[in-house]
């Protein structure tokens, strides 16, 4: 697992496929509106039944400013006063939902995305989290991980100050990028005095885990102007890193047809950032951990991958796969044991749905048994580069290469090409085929072939 990464650009442009990256599986796409409440209510009932626990992400869809680049579910306005309607059905959803779970299950994980969290005024993120610590179990001895996204033009020091009181102690800032050019095409004027001071206050205050966001590909980048801003966020110091290809679908999301394309990177640009950021952050003493993903030895995702507990779900790599995620707010999904369920994307849709005392639950998705076992090794292979066929055939009474034997051939290509090693015990991806580990995994998703790739990014 300590093995550098080997960047080799000829297997890079043959696996280069655009692909899901698998926070789930099966992936969002396949969910259909067949699935509803009452699979979420019985699903809940299980949850209660085991006592699992509980991780909890919390969707703020509102922000101030539009930045072109963005593909998140969002809500654009200047209006403040937007967000205590959304509050108000937000807090009637977590009681709808916590009356199906027990007092008992403790709330391991805490995460506020979006949108910008900080969007919401100093009253009420205090009464939104009154709200939730009223309906569940969150932790008081600072042991779980409560993080936020955090935009440092929406927060100063007592911003920091008072979401440390509130009880978190992650933050994940967005960045993408530190040079004025690209910031002006993409809208998101963000100066590096203005990340310093959040995470200076971050550090002061001990909040335990501070995570960068960076995109690479965006219009007027230049393998030198990037490369400029790595090394200044490695001056940074994050504990963790995440550098994202950024995908440009404007015939999807609407605010990237205020983008230039004339002034998009090349992709062989973009391969050049990308293996250049991969250098800088190894030299700097950061591990690959996959998927984008990058974190100093001493995080727990990096300890996590060691010891192969490491995991993957709707918030990226986690050591609390073993917890039933709850999606609150507006396109929020939900993992709990083997249903997927996914909230109205639509703000008035959802907001009139829990007006009625319903919950907004528009579509979703039961594993069955195939997909079950194809999750298992999906996940091992994204989270550990590795997979034993003893422990697969163990869990679900198969004998591997029967049950995959179709998939061999392409397994076998992949062996000869030097993406993985294949044997008859195990798979085991390659220092050379870690970035592409998309790729290997796309080999056993049975659903692949039924979608067009245009739905999903490219893998670099």
């Amino acid at each position: 697992m300590l093995d550098a990464i080997r960047w080799d650009t000829d297997l890079i442009r043959r696996y280069d496929l655009a692909g899901p990256r698998y926070t789930s599986y099966p992936t969002a796409v396949q969910f259909d509106s067949q699935v509803g409440t009452f699979d979420l209510f019985h699903a809940l009932r299980d949850s209660r039944k085991a006592q699992r626990p509980l991780s909890l992400y919390v969707h703020v869809p509102f922000c101030a400013n539009i930045c072109y680049y963005c593909a998140c579910n969002k809500v654009i306005t200047k209006d403040r006063g937007r967000a205590q309607p959304y509050l108000q059905r937000l807090e009637q959803e977590i009681q709808l939902i916590a009356c199906h779970l027990d007092p008992a299950q403790k709330v391991e994980q805490l995460h506020f995305g979006g949108g910008t969290p900080t969007f919401l005024s100093h009253d009420e993120l205090r009464q939104l989290m009154a709200h939730l610590r009223n309906h569940f179990n969150l932790l008081d001895d600072d042991s779980g991980d409560y993080g936020i996204e955090i935009d440092p033009r929406e927060a100063d020091w007592s911003t920091m100050g008072l979401l440390r009181e509130l009880g978190f102690n992650r933050v994940s800032i967005g960045v993408q990028d530190l040079d004025p050019a690209v910031q002006r095409a993409v809208n998101r004027l963000q100066s590096l005095e203005e990340t310093r001071a959040v995470i200076d206050a971050a550090r002061t205050l001990q909040f335990r885990s501070i995570n960068i966001d960076l995109i690479y590909g965006l219009p007027r980048q230049t393998p030198e102007n990037f490369a400029r801003t790595v090394d200044e966020v490695i001056r940074l110091q994050p504990d963790r890193l995440s550098v994202f290809n950024y995908a440009h679908l404007p015939e999807r999301f609407m605010p990237q047809r205020r983008i230039n394309s004339n002034e998009l990177p090349t992709p062989a640009q973009k391969l050049e950032m990308l293996q250049r950021t991969i250098e800088q952050l190894i030299s700097a003493g950061y591990r690959y951990i996959g998927m984008d993903h990058f974190a100093l030895p001493d995080d727990e995702l990096a300890i996590a991958q060691e010891e192969s507990t490491l995991q993957r779900n709707f918030q990226g790599y986690t050591t609390h796969g073993h917890c039933d995620l709850i999606g609150l707010g507006v396109s929020a999904i939900s993992q709990v044991g083997d249903l997927y369920c996914q909230n109205s994307s639509d703000l008035n849709e959802y907001q009139n749905v829990l007006a009625s005392m319903q919950l907004a639950t528009s579509r979703g998705l039961l594993c069955n048994a195939d997909d079950r076992l194809r999750r298992a090794v999906i996940q091992q292979l994204i989270c550990n580069f590795c997979l034993e066929f003893a422990d697969i055939e163990r869990a679900f009474n198969i004998d591997f290469q029967g049950y995959f034997g179709d998939l061999w051939p392409q397994l076998q290509d992949m062996a000869k090409d030097g993406l993985i090693e294949l044997d008859r015990d195990r798979i085991t991806i390659l220092p050379a085929g870690r970035l592409l580990a998309r790729s290997v995994c796309m080999v056993f998703d049975a659903y692949l072939e039924q979608h067009s790739r245009q739905r999903f990014s490219r893998v670099i």
